[in-house]
């Protein structure tokens, strides 16, 4: 079931998200950076190092939704691992000020798009066109479930419903257009929804939970709803 999600609603996430995340960000001291974090390879540095840099990349994308020039977030996925790799060695304060700055650049930005702008098409990271207004969207994807890796005290229960509706849909979405993976029916019991992965096996295996439970679920950050088993997942993104 596919959950609606406008304009609207994306931009309300991308600033309800970079709150969460900024706020979550706050209650950790500097030290804490230095430790592992649910992302396997990466310390509290990578992460902020990859949530400031996903926003330089989508203000190239901003960029190219305002003036119509082509300007990818990436050179290439070798560059994006290589800034992150670089920016993690940045002190803990140059770290916090490049997230900031660049989430406020991110927003500026946005803000002075018209309606014809917001309808040029730009092209994401993994290779899809896909209009501008998608650009709120990915944004709000990365400062919300960042918010949840930083393990300062935020869950997927602790994000919007509505949020995570239009979450558990674009991951099924993507899972079934990739179909490397199990075939599931997910059944949400918080919320009137179900959602079909297409994939290997012969039929789909139902997983129930809440929203939350699906969402961490579906992105990798459980192996199951609630900790019951479920079929292993591929990699999301």
């Amino acid at each position: 079931m596919a959950a609606r999600r406008s304009l609207a609603d994306s931009l309300r996430w991308m600033a309800e998200g970079t709150g969460t995340f900024f706020d979550a960000l706050a209650r950790l001291p500097d030290d804490r950076l230095d430790r592992p974090t649910a992302l396997t390879g990466w310390t509290g540095r990578h992460l902020l190092a990859h949530v400031a840099a996903n926003a330089d990349a989508l203000l190239n994308l901003a960029h190219w939704a305002s003036t119509g020039e082509e300007r990818p977030m990436y050179t290439s996925f070798e560059q994006r691992d290589a800034d992150i790799r670089t920016g993690a060695v940045r002190s803990p304060a140059e770290l916090r000020s490049w997230a900031a700055t660049s989430a406020g650049l991110l927003e500026k930005r946005l803000s002075g798009l018209d309606e014809r702008q917001w309808a040029r098409p730009v092209r994401t990271a993994q290779g899809r066109t896909v209009p501008a207004t998608e650009i709120p969207w990915l944004r709000a994807r990365e400062v919300m479930v960042h918010a949840v890796d930083l393990g300062a005290g935020v869950g997927f229960a602790d994000l919007p419903p509505d949020f995570l509706a239009a979450l558990v849909d674009d991951i099924a979405a993507k899972r079934s257009g990739a179909a490397d993976g199990p075939a599931l029916l997910l059944e949400a019991t918080d919320h009137d929804g179900t959602w079909h992965v297409s994939g290997t096996g012969d039929g789909p295996v139902t997983v129930t939970g809440t929203l939350a439970e699906l969402a961490a679920y579906l992105s990798g950050r459980a192996s199951g709803p609630g900790g019951r088993p479920a079929p292993a997942l591929p990699r999301w993104l």
